[in-house]
């Protein structure tokens, strides 16, 4: 079967996509004194500078990262630098017991998340799994997010406001036919990573639209953007051959993560985008996602296989 998107695709949105990729992202000086950011994945890269730049204007930040002794030092850097409480919550999202841990000590917090951030993820360039028996790309860097945003919704619609921001990927655009939802342990596949990451992010991508929905009416909003091309530490667990490709033919091409961090802070905290919901921004421009990216009935199915794969043993307990 052919690519059921193909006569959808606007070529112009491609040409859009190259020239957005060479911008540079708005920026916002406003002070979050007293406000809270929750951002995930927060010890290097894009989370990092993130962190950093909420912490200079004056934000208190929440981190759940993997690595405590990473954390506590970052912890320890942000409190000196900036006179800001900071904490972090240890939960590794290749565990689904770890996410769920995530989601309820978010739920449970006394005072309200002014910003939380979607930031964790992976890149693999061979098919694993998770203990859980998912795709590790898959559960890291699409069903964490779900799990956590959806056990946040009372939470976050009961606030005065709040923005919900996911670190996507032009790289949804890899996943040119679109999500295979009966193909997700890449059985009838041929699993390549920017097959895999592609999927996940068209995943996240479908499941905004549906929050956005859920949201509607609220002072919620929830956006996702792609962060530039950047120089992270993404796929550095996949062995010396990739180590070598990204060092020495990516990384001298790509930007500082800092204007990622311009880009979520302006997502996060500009007035402009104050009620601007359910979008799609190339660092701080709107761009239009692939097709596939846009399918409704899609994203209707993909919210009850989510719920199902996140929530099913949960609730069988």
């Amino acid at each position: 079967m052919g690519n059921p998107y193909w006569k959808q695709y606007q070529w112009s949105n491609i040409s859009a996509m190259l020239k957005n990729n060479k911008a540079e992202p708005r920026q916002e000086t406003k002070d979050l004194h007293g406000k809270l950011a929750v951002i995930t994945g927060a010890t290097s890269g894009i989370g990092y500078e993130t962190a950093k730049l909420y912490a200079s204007h004056g934000a208190n930040i929440l981190m759940i990262n993997r690595n405590k002794e990473k954390s506590e030092l970052l912890k320890q850097e942000l409190e000196q630098a900036y006179q800001i409480p900071c904490t972090y919550f240890i939960a590794d999202f290749s565990h689904l017991k770890e996410i769920h841990a995530a989601a309820e000590m978010l739920a449970q917090l006394p005072m309200p998340i002014d910003v939380l951030i979607h930031n964790a993820g992976v890149y693999n360039t061979k098919l694993r799994f998770t203990d859980d028996a998912i795709e590790e790309v898959f559960q890291v860097n699409y069903l964490a997010s779900f799990i956590i945003t959806h056990r946040l919704v009372e939470k976050l619609k009961s606030q005065e406001k709040s923005r919900v921001l996911y670190v996507n990927s032009e790289g949804h655009r890899f996943a040119l036919a679109g999500l295979k939802l009966d193909d997700l342990r890449w059985q009838r596949q041929h699993y390549t990573g920017l097959k895999s990451y592609g999927s996940a992010k068209t995943a996240q991508l479908l499941s905004l639209f549906s929050f956005a929905k859920v949201f509607e009416g609220s002072a919620v909003t929830i956006n996702a953007m792609h962060p530039g091309d950047v120089k992270t530490n993404m796929g550095e667990n996949n062995g010396k051959l990739y180590r070598f490709f990204k060092h020495h033919m990516i990384n001298p091409t790509s930007r500082s993560p800092k204007l990622s961090a311009q880009a979520l802070y302006y997502l996060g905290v500009a007035d402009e985008v104050k009620e601007t919901t359910g979008k799609f921004f190339n660092f701080t421009t709107l761009e239009t996602p692939a097709p596939h990216a846009l399918d409704q009935a899609m994203a209707e199915r993909l919210w009850e296989r989510s719920v199902e794969m996140g929530f099913g043993a949960e609730t069988r307990q």
